[in-house]
């Protein structure tokens, strides 16, 4: 797949896995309410597995999400941080309208993601809870 890459101002949303900073986003994982058990070679498999976009000012990495998608069908939007120093200037949005319109998730059905504090950004982008929470089912086994 392609690069993509989008400019506000002077920050750099990528989706170049080669700009990553895995320290970064290994540290602020390590950190996260949702992510704070997961060994370091998860976080790796996970990256590897993953669509990832970065956030960049100059040259560091100050925002992260990743998307686990079929490309066709499904996505689920998951580990979206900006750092604490960058938030409250709309990073966090457009990080999402990035995300949301990269070419290759255009026309997907369904758009899951999960967050314990974090609904009033994402209503701003269009999510919502869930419409039948009751057919969804899952198997959750933290570490």
């Amino acid at each position: 797949m392609a690069v993509y890459e989008l400019w506000k101002d002077s920050y750099l949303l990528s989706t170049d896995k080669s700009r990553l900073d895995r320290e970064v986003i290994a540290g602020f994982l390590s950190r996260a309410y949702w992510s704070n058990h997961r060994p370091r070679a998860v976080v790796e498999r996970s990256i590897e597995h993953s669509l990832c976009f970065g956030i960049y000012a100059s040259d560091r990495q100050i925002g992260f999400a990743r998307v686990v998608s079929d490309f066709s069908v499904f996505a689920y939007l998951c580990d979206v941080f900006i750092d604490e120093a960058y938030r409250g200037i709309g990073l966090g949005n457009w990080l999402l309208a990035g995300i949301m319109g990269h070419p290759g998730l255009q026309g997907l059905e369904r758009w899951t993601l999960a967050t314990r504090d974090a609904h009033g950004l994402y209503r701003k982008c269009g999510w919502t809870e869930l419409r039948s929470p009751h057919i969804w089912m899952e198997i959750h086994a933290p570490r």
